[in-house]
């Protein structure tokens, strides 16, 4: 049966978190938001797909949206599999929008929105959760949905199909070790930059006692309250437990590498963004600066805000990074996703995703889940970063136990989002925001 896409529903949602310091950090100080997509079929099943914005900027990445929507409305789910790259590319390259990125920033998020509402569908109209439509689709599809322009010099389509095809081994294996244990995470809910010095201690132990192994917190304020804060958690989760920090990119390198130099007392098992994300020589720089300082126990992590494949390309080629996060809702959706995955696989550098805002734990779960079960194939290294915010506006919301994030089971990407949580943070008329 042919399911046509009749309509694209763009919705500004935004949640007032801002006042409360929730996701406060060296940077960023807002309200987490939406722009939440739904696309309307003629068959009955809708397909949902988002991109986590900040406040205000909801505006910008909702107009985005709409600018892109028609080339996906009135096209069919068959059409758009049976040419994945060119739907991507009529999105990604629109020939009078691509200037304003290009495959960067605004556009390339709302391509995301839309993109990852489409394959929400595909996973609905298949009756799998994402991770294991994924999981189980064949080997050429898998490739055939990845734009290898720019990256064929890191990662060839050969390259991919190998990996995949690996990673058919043991697939079973590593799926019965998810369905008992569960997939690694770690909390950030513990250290946010706004909270004061007693939450953290509160919110830290209590995150010991369910479970919680690997903590981080935010950096990049003044260095003194750093090491301060970095003391506390460490004192409370003891020498074996994981600290991570996360410096939103606030430092230039020199600073970075002396702040490290401070903070390496504590033992911290990354350091995130240690400097402007798009300085790949600088982040490289860090990261031996870094490796020599701590005996190689502490890496560089970075990819939140990386803005397609080729970021990933570079700061790989260039040994920048030990840790990568990729950002569902940064770059543009499930196919580039792919291409990145493939390309951490190729270079062997463990994928950890970024998550927490508005549905990014909901969207990233499936994606670890299947980088484990055919791409990476080893939890070594790998975890998925855990926010306890938000979650229950969501119809399939994360589960979480000791630490561990619980297989999703419904059908689609987890991007559904209540009609009654839409209605009270659309913005500006929810009764939230009146």
């Amino acid at each position: 049966m042919s399911v046509t896409i009749t309509s694209v529903e763009v919705h500004d949602v935004r949640f007032p978190t801002a006042a409360r310091g929730d996701g406060s950090d060296a940077i960023n100080r807002g309200d987490y938001s939406a722009t939440y997509v739904e696309l309307v079929t003629d068959a009955g099943p809708t397909g949902a797909g988002f991109t986590f914005t900040n406040g205000r900027g909801n505006e910008i990445t909702c107009a985005a949206v709409r600018a892109l929507a028609h080339h996906v409305r009135g096209r069919t789910v068959e059409e758009i599999v049976a040419e994945p790259v060119a739907f991507w590319r009529s999105l990604s390259a629109d020939v009078q929008l691509r200037w304003l990125g290009p495959e960067k920033g605004v556009i390339h998020m709302a391509t995301g929105a839309l993109v990852n509402a489409v394959w929400d569908l595909r996973a609905t109209l298949a009756g799998k959760p994402m991770w294991r439509f994924l999981a189980e689709m064949p080997t050429d599809e898998l490739v055939a949905s990845i734009d290898f322009r720019h990256i064929s010099d890191a990662l060839t389509p050969d390259e991919a199909a190998a990996i995949l095809d690996k990673g058919r081994d043991g697939l079973a294996d590593r799926l019965s070790v998810l369905e008992r244990d569960g997939f690694p995470s770690y909390t950030t809910s513990v250290g946010w930059l706004g909270y004061p010095d007693d939450k953290v201690r509160a919110l830290t132990r209590r995150a010991y006692d369910d479970g919680w192994r690997a903590m981080k917190m935010k950096v990049g304020g003044p260095l003194e309250d750093d090491l301060r804060r970095a003391r506390i958690i460490r004192s409370e989760i003891g020498p074996d437990a994981l600290l991570m920090m996360d410096a939103n990119q606030v430092w230039d390198v020199d600073e970075a590498i002396t702040a490290m130099t401070a903070l390496a007392e504590v033992d911290p098992y990354w350091i995130e963004e240690p400097t402007h994300a798009d300085d790949i020589l600088g982040h490289a720089r860090i990261a031996r600066a870094v490796g020599e300082l701590t005996g190689g126990r502490c890496r560089v992590a970075t990819g939140e805000v990386a803005a397609n494949r080729v970021i990933f390309k570079q700061l790989l080629q260039a040994e920048a990074i030990g840790v990568m996060q990729i950002d569902a809702c940064r770059v543009g959706g499930v196919n580039e996703v792919l291409a990145e995955l493939l390309l951490a696989a190729k270079f062997g550098v463990p994928v950890c995703p970024h998550a927490g805002g508005v549905g990014l734990c909901e969207y990233v779960q499936h994606l670890a889940i299947f980088d484990y079960l055919r791409v990476g194939t080893g939890l070594d290294g790998r975890m998925v970063e855990y926010v306890d915010h938000l979650h229950e506006h969501f119809v399939d919301p994360v589960r979480t136990r000791g630490g561990r994030y619980l297989l999703p089971d419904r059908p689609g990407y987890s991007a559904t989002m209540k009609p009654a949580s839409i209605a009270e943070f659309r913005f500006p008329d929810g009764p939230a925001w009146r």
